[in-house]
C-alpha cells in the first residue's frame, strides 16, 4: 500500500486484497461477530493504556502501543470488508455523516459546560 490513501482507495485495495489472497468475504454476519471480536480488543488495550486496568506481563505493557494500532487497522479492515459488501461508499457516508453532525451539533458542544476548562 501507498503512504496515503484515500477512503475509495482503501475500499479498492481490501476488495482485491479480499479477491486474490483472501478467497473471498466472509458473511455479512460472520464480518459483523469479527468487527465486534476486534472492537473488543481495541477496548481491552484501551482499558489497560489510558484506563485503570494493568497488564498481566510487562513485555505485554511495552508492545501495547503496536498492538493498539495493529487492533485498530484490524477494526477498520473488517468495517472496509462490510462496507464493500453492502455497497456503502464510505467516502460518502463520511461526508453526509459529518454534515449531519455539522447541522446538528453546531453549538452543542460549545455551550456544553462539561466540555469547558
Amino acid at each position: 500500500m501507498s503512504k496515503e490513501l484515500s477512503i475509495r482507495q482503501v475500499q479498492d485495495q481490501v476488495d482485491q486484497w479480499i479477491k486474490t489472497i483472501g478467497v473471498r468475504y466472509f458473511n455479512e454476519l460472520t464480518n459483523t461477530a469479527v468487527l465486534m471480536e476486534e472492537v473488543g480488543e481495541v477496548a481491552r488495550l484501551m482499558a489497560r493504556l489510558y484506563g485503570e486496568q494493568s497488564f498481566k506481563r510487562e513485555e505485554d505493557a511495552l508492545q501495547a502501543k503496536d498492538d493498539l494500532a495493529d487492533e485498530m487497522a484490524d477494526v477498520f479492515f473488517v468495517l472496509v470488508c462490510l462496507a464493500n459488501q453492502t455497497g456503502v461508499d464510505l467516502s460518502e457516508a463520511l461526508k453526509k455523516n459529518l454534515e449531519k453532525k455539522t447541522r446538528r451539533d453546531a453549538e452543542r458542544h460549545s455551550k456544553n459546560e462539561k466540555l469547558k476548562g
